[in-house]
């Protein structure tokens, strides 16, 4: 138990993260096509986040954007790069005091497709310049997730019609 414990805090293992990420690249719009779903995702479609970076703090601002019961559901956050990590890892922080690991563990050259996770691999989005995407290069990235320890049966598709 103390070792799973210690594992989460000091973030000792987990899925790993790409070398960088130009944050200014990264930013633009998201479209979810498979995640783990957490409880405030259930029940959601459309889902996507939206990136932009505040250039006077350095930070960048997330908004996060499903379709649930015919209605648009949205939370915003801000993200800060981890010192370091090539800003492959940050911290979002929700509502002033939550605040989540975010690791892109891959992410296409041209930026067109990217994976996220967090630490422990148990939360992971798939998440695509465009709203839908080509089954093979889903299947690839499924196999990569699988290589970095993700459980992809727990993987969901997100509706996007």
């Amino acid at each position: 138990m103390f070792k799973k414990f210690l594992r989460k805090r000091l973030h000792i293992g987990g899925p790993g993260t790409v070398p960088q990420v130009d944050v200014l690249k990264y930013c633009g719009t998201w479209y979810e096509i498979a995640a783990i779903p957490s409880k405030q995702q259930r029940g959601c479609a459309k889902t996507k986040a939206e990136y932009t970076l505040d250039s006077a703090t350095g930070r960048v601002l997330v908004r996060n954007s499903c379709r649930r019961n015919g209605r648009e559901a949205s939370i915003r956050a801000t993200a800060v790069p981890v010192e370091g990590s090539g800003n492959a890892k940050l911290i979002v922080t929700f509502f002033r005091w939550i605040k989540a690991d975010y690791w892109v563990i891959g992410l296409a050259e041209d930026y067109s497709w990217a994976l996220v996770s967090n630490p422990a691999g148990s939360r992971c989005w798939m998440l695509s310049r465009t709203p839908y995407m080509d089954e093979v290069l889903y299947r690839q990235l499924l196999d990569e997730l699988r290589l970095k320890g993700i459980d992809t049966t727990k993987l969901v598709k997100t509706a996007q019609g």
